[in-house]
């Protein structure tokens, strides 16, 4: 049985982090990542006493980062204690004790960005971030009354096709994501980027396509493939305005606003065909058993809905 009250925690966790990382975005876009000089105090001040007077400028940008962060780090412990109390699945309380240092680590990444001066730690603390989100979506579909409803008949056999497509879709989705990180932090490895998106593209529109075909005996693989496809069409075009607005002529005449909600939203769209593929993936295993489908579709259809 489905604990209600943990999956809407686990939800509220993901909404907020999916909102972390467009302002951490919002902070890379601005360059405001070192307009506070020093970690864990903000200019000396404790950080949750800093006065908002002093929020001007990339330092509001920088500190509401900061702020966020911790919100998101607190709903993670609140959320890895609610789950070693009320859930019953081990491997689900051990998950949540994993998201909590997970996210303690990406916290520490972030502040010895800031002590170090050091740009690799600003790409692995990008690249924590993706990771976290996909780790605290998949947290959120763990909880879900659909997901532990769902009885597929186990069968016999190896990994299906799609199961394959799912895993490397997902895989090349966040290695997409940490080369965005390099060129937004360096400014190299921008042909490697593109090229990547070329492959991403291929690869997710044959997954959407694999979807819908077996979307008539488990809807939920319809509504996904539907939402990663609208996503994948959204950030080619947002991808498309960055390189412009960043390594064309013409992008100079853009205004800094639209710049820095392109940039943003290419980074926050990116995360949400992530979480988006590995929903995808965690179902195709999920209902389809070790090697096909179940042997009675009532069994999925049924009971596992969008």
């Amino acid at each position: 049985m489905a604990d209600a009250w943990l999956h809407r925690l686990a939800l509220t966790t993901a909404g907020t982090t999916l909102f972390l990382l467009f302002v951490g975005a919002l902070v890379t876009s601005k360059g405001a990542g070192l307009a506070v000089p020093d970690w864990p105090t903000t200019f000396g001040h404790n950080m949750f006493l800093f006065p908002w007077a002093g929020m001007v400028g990339g330092v509001f940008y920088e500190h509401s980062h900061r702020l966020v962060a911790s919100g998101v780090g607190f709903l993670t412990l609140v959320l890895a204690v609610c789950l070693w109390l009320r859930e019953p699945r081990a491997w689900v309380r051990w998950l949540g004790a994993a998201a909590l240092l997970l996210v303690t680590v990406q916290g520490v990444v972030g502040g010895l960005r800031v002590v170090w001066l050091e740009q690799d730690f600003a790409i692995i603390h990008a690249a924590l971030a993706q990771a976290f989100f996909g780790l605290i979506v998949a947290m959120a579909l763990f909880t879900s009354r659909a997901w532990t409803e769902a009885r597929p008949e186990p069968a016999a056999g190896g990994w299906t096709m799609f199961q394959w497509f799912c895993l490397a879709t997902t895989l090349l989705i966040y290695v997409q994501s940490m080369l965005g990180a390099v060129i937004r932090h360096t400014g190299t490895a921008v042909a490697l980027h593109v090229l990547m998106a070329l492959v991403v593209a291929v690869q997710t529109g044959l997954l959407v396509v694999k979807a819908l075909q077996l979307g008539d005996r488990v809807p939920v693989f319809r509504t996904l493939s539907l939402f990663l496809g609208l996503f994948l069409a959204v950030q080619l075009a947002l991808g498309a305005g960055s390189y412009a607005a960043r390594f064309l002529s013409f992008g100079a005449m853009w205004q800094p606003g639209v710049i820095v909600a392109v940039t943003s939203a290419h980074v926050v769209t990116g995360a949400l065909m992530l979480a988006l593929s590995v929903v995808m993936t965690l179902w195709a295993f999920r209902v389809l058993g070790p090697g096909r489908l179940p042997a009675v579709d009532g069994i999925v259809s049924e009971r596992v809905t969008a």
